[in-house]
């Protein structure tokens, strides 16, 4: 269980993921443990620290109802709290975080699908590179620097992630939205978490268009599949025309229902729509290895 209701006489009801509740002092969290809640059933709940050997802080239950949601899970919920588990456990061991665009991956690529991936991430580097990208002195470089380079020392670790555990990661609450490790989204380019991962809500047309990592849920596609509109926000649209068929292709989209509830992260630059009244968030480069879309029902 990764979210529990805490009620203390004379005091609103609050909600804590488990990365909050970790996070308090040991006194806040003796204080609040014996006042947990499962949030479906209602059921009492408890408070498990991080163990010495592995174990991921959790909160449980033994008095689930047995409809209850949180005592017989989906496997999707399941696995989208082991992903979450696990991307919060890479933020508390890895001085810095890379992520791997072709995992997991759907089938082996070509040599010529290969090479033209190649092509175009060579291709989205100049342009990065023109647009400017976080450095670790918190400025925007206009060219390529030595100090980019992740450190291949022994002692640091860098941990490797996909964009399906980023994304349930991010959808279930923990602490990558807000962390300040290093994130890498090419050998070159890093970005602190927090300035990397936008939520649909919070996004803004940056400087010269330079991307960022948008997340959310999807409320709904137009009819002819054309846009596709977060839940997170009304003025915020994601144009996916171009995209269009190998995108439906590659997540199983037969209809526009399919994406109803639907969890999309996706590497694109924010801009304004001509009239200044939208939005428009646009998947970089048109590559949809840059992007991950997880069904609702999935």
């Amino acid at each position: 269980m990764l979210d529990a209701v805490c009620r203390v006489e004379g005091q609103a009801e609050k909600t804590y993921s488990v990365f909050t509740f970790q996070r308090l002092s040991e006194q806040e969290i003796e204080a609040l443990r014996q006042q947990l809640y499962c949030p479906v059933c209602d059921g009492k709940a408890y408070f498990r620290k991080a163990s010495r050997d592995g174990k991921a802080a959790c909160f449980g239950s033994r008095y689930h109802q047995t409809d209850c949601s949180e005592f017989n899970p989906s496997a999707s919920r399941k696995q989208e709290e082991q992903d979450a588990l696990e991307v919060n456990q890479q933020l508390l061991e890895s001085d810095a975080l890379k992520i791997d665009f072709s995992m997991p991956l759907k089938r082996k690529a070509q040599p010529a699908e290969q090479a033209k991936g190649e092509q175009a991430n060579s291709k989205q580097a100049q342009v990065e590179q023109a647009d400017g990208v976080e450095s670790p002195k918190g400025s925007y470089l206009a060219k390529a620097e030595s100090e980019h380079q992740p450190k291949s020392s022994p002692e640091t670790k860098i941990a490797t992630q996909g964009l399906q555990k980023l994304l349930h990661s991010l959808l279930r609450g923990s602490d990558l939205a807000s962390s300040d490790l290093w994130v890498y989204t090419d050998d070159k380019y890093r970005w602190r978490a927090k300035n990397l991962f936008v939520n649909f809500a919070d996004a803004e047309p940056t400087e010269r268009h330079a991307p960022r990592m948008y997340w959310g849920t999807i409320s709904h596609a137009d009819k002819a599949l054309l846009w596709l509109n977060p839940a997170d926000c009304q003025d915020v649209g994601i144009p996916i025309e171009e995209v269009k068929a190998e995108l439906c292709q590659k997540f199983d989209i037969q209809e526009r229902e399919d994406l109803e509830g639907a969890g999309i992260i996706l590497f694109g630059k924010c801009f304004w729509n001509k009239n200044k009244t939208r939005k428009i968030i646009q998947l970089w480069n048109k590559d949809l290895s840059r992007l991950h879309l997880v069904k609702a029902e999935d």
